[in-house]
């Protein structure tokens, strides 16, 4: 739905009709290019700003303007975008120079085009309406065994860089491992986590109260070892921040923080495979299935708001199906 009907650039019959005058009006010595009658980066601010009020994650609003920003750099160097044909063009062109020069994905090519479709739909210009939205390849989720996710978890209980450790690196091997705990044993994204409240967990009852994708909360469980973990590190804690992970300044963890932590607990656990959080939370997933948990509940616990998305892990853990089928006695 279109958020600002009475701004020329928005309504796709008067901004046709501007083009047309554009074009035709004789003071012109030099036809208006497309990027000089629309303010495209006026016209992104607003439509991050839309996103931001519909609730969209940060992360997401920060993926949109890089796309956005990109493609409007890419119109800068195209010549003769008179009009919205020229426009479509240099689209095709761009998709072309990301595959062939940049050698993206093909779910990359995917994103690009929703997000860049959604965009000029918001702008009001119809160029890409009939723009086909290419097919994504569904890769299955990569995950660990248990054993890898228990050496991860424990990668640092006997590990020493120093000869002597001071009372901060005891208290950030706590803090890490409940970390890594939390990830796994909850299926939390890293956006969840280091965005975590202290008054958001309840230690009685095992539960934390998690503000997911669009502003969705959901209630995730944690088991009896990471409760114990939990209080370990609370106990151990001086800082009166309300956020549960905190760096030596007070402030909240950040996403890329806990990713290149988790990166190196991986290699000091030997761990080849690529380990990342989302890994933690297929892993997650992952188990939860084969040890016959609900698909419905795995979707709650993950905060899915469709089933299909969660029905991807029907599709991974190969092992136990190989272990059904050699149970079975086929005749």
């Amino acid at each position: 739905m279109n958020p600002y009907p009475q701004q020329s650039w928005r309504n796709v019959e008067e901004s046709s009709a501007d083009m047309q005058k554009v074009i035709t009006d004789e003071d012109y010595v030099k036809r208006k290019s497309m990027l000089e009658v629309f303010d495209f980066p006026e016209i992104m601010e607003d439509y991050l700003f839309e996103l931001e009020i519909r609730n969209y994650s940060l992360n997401t609003i920060k993926t949109y303007k890089s796309i956005i920003n990109n493609f409007n750099k890419f119109l800068e160097n195209e010549k003769e975008l008179y009009d919205e044909r020229m426009i479509l063009r240099s689209f095709k062109r761009y998709i072309g120079y990301l595959k062939r020069k940049r050698k993206v994905s093909q779910n990359y090519i995917y994103l690009v085009t929703v997000v860049l479709k959604k965009f000029f739909e918001f702008a009001g210009i119809g160029v890409l309406k009939e723009v086909q939205t290419p097919k994504r390849t569904k890769s299955l989720p990569k995950s660990l065994n248990e054993n890898e996710v228990q050496s991860l978890i424990n990668a640092l209980d006997n590990y020493h860089t120093l000869e002597s450790s001071s009372p901060y690196d005891e208290f950030l091997k706590r803090r890490n491992k409940l970390i890594l705990a939390l990830l796994y044993s909850s299926g939390l994204r890293v956006s969840e986590l280091v965005n975590l409240y202290i008054d958001n967990v309840d230690l009685r009852e095992r539960t934390m109260r998690i503000r997911g994708k669009g502003e969705k909360d959901r209630i995730v469980l944690f088991d009896d070892i990471t409760k114990n973990l939990i209080e370990d590190y609370l106990n151990q804690r001086s800082d009166d921040s309300e956020y549960l992970f905190i760096n030596r300044r007070g402030n909240h963890l950040t996403a890329r923080y806990v990713q290149m932590m988790i990166k190196d607990y991986a290699k000091v656990a030997g761990i080849r495979k690529k380990v990342t959080p989302h890994i933690l939370r297929h892993s997650f997933a992952t188990h939860l299935l084969k040890n016959g948990v609900d698909i419905r509940a795995i979707q709650q616990l993950l905060g899915h708001s469709n089933l299909s998305t969660t029905q991807i892990y029907t599709s991974v853990d190969m092992e136990t199906l190989k272990n059904v089928y050699d149970r079975a006695k086929l005749v």
